[in-house]
């Protein structure tokens, strides 16, 4: 069983900064994809960026140049940092994992954490 829990949201004028975390629990983490999700009211959740396991990274045209997503293995943390922050960049941001590797049909969720940028 994973655990995923985010950190870091907040409220933030545009043009801003945060950098979320997400804390995993479970056996071989260094192993998973990890991905940030977003989900603003009324639209479908989208993706914002994944990271494999050997740290390849991957951003939603929306964000690219300005969130950048990591990992550090040895604390079993996922980042996302978020700069140049937009009105539009105001959601719910969930992480997600999968343990097989795949960067795809994840299986574990975390409870989100709320950004809201005012212009």
């Amino acid at each position: 069983q994973v655990q995923l829990v985010e950190s870091g949201g907040g409220s933030v004028q545009a043009g801003g900064s945060l950098r979320l975390s997400c804390a995993a629990s479970g056996y071989a983490y260094s192993s998973y994809c990890m991905a940030w999700f977003r989900q603003a009211p009324g639209k479908e959740r989208e993706r914002v960026a994944f990271i494999t396991r050997v740290g390849s990274t991957s951003h939603a045209d929306a964000v690219k140049g300005r969130f950048t997503i990591s990992r550090d293995n040895a604390k079993n943390t996922l980042y996302l940092q978020m700069n140049s922050l937009k009105p539009e960049d105001t959601a719910m941001y969930y992480c997600a994992a999968n343990p097989g590797g795949w960067c795809s049909g994840w299986n574990y969720w975390g409870q989100g954490t709320q950004v809201t940028v005012s212009s």
